[in-house]
């Protein structure tokens, strides 16, 4: 069976690309998670990409800088101060142990606990690593004015802190 091949004049015609509708996101955009994640995607994109040098993600940042500003901190105070649960902390702790970032060492009050303490490699890490987080932060905040700031992380602090 043989096919009749017609002239469609259209088809030599380079074609316009598909102007796309404009999308209406107004109802996202009054939500406070919705506006909530979107910054925080902004920022742990750059976080992400300048602390990799280190291999700390947000989470083990988080957990080292808890360590670094209260040394002698047990799992259970780091799963409390971060709303970890106990399973995921202890992968993460022997992990950050197995670099050599940080050791236990028995809690002076509390026989039964162990303090969570940074070695030497571990401040040397982490001088390193909140300076890089303290001009990141700079960088993805310069939309705001240093009060913006303040305020904007006074206010995030009443959404999730109780009273």
């Amino acid at each position: 069976m043989t096919q009749l091949r017609t002239h469609n004049p259209d088809a030599a015609r380079p074609r316009k690309p598909a102007t796309a509708a404009p999308i209406d996101a107004s109802f996202l955009e009054t939500l406070l998670g919705y506006n909530a994640r979107r910054a925080a995607l902004a920022v742990i994109e750059v976080f992400l990409e300048r602390m990799a040098p280190y291999g700390l993600r947000p989470v083990d940042f988080s957990v080292m800088s808890l360590v670094t500003h209260n040394p002698g901190i047990t799992s259970r105070q780091l799963c409390t101060a971060l709303g970890i649960l106990p399973p995921n902390l202890v992968g993460m702790i022997n992990a950050l142990e197995g670099r050599g970032l940080i050791e236990r060492k028995p809690h002076p009050h509390d026989g039964r606990a162990l303090g969570i303490h940074l070695t030497a490699a571990g401040r040397k890490l982490m001088q390193e690593a909140e300076q890089t987080a303290a001009a990141l932060e700079g960088d993805v905040g310069n939309r705001l004015s240093p009060a913006e700031l303040k305020t904007l992380i006074r206010l995030l602090k009443k959404v999730y802190k109780p009273g």
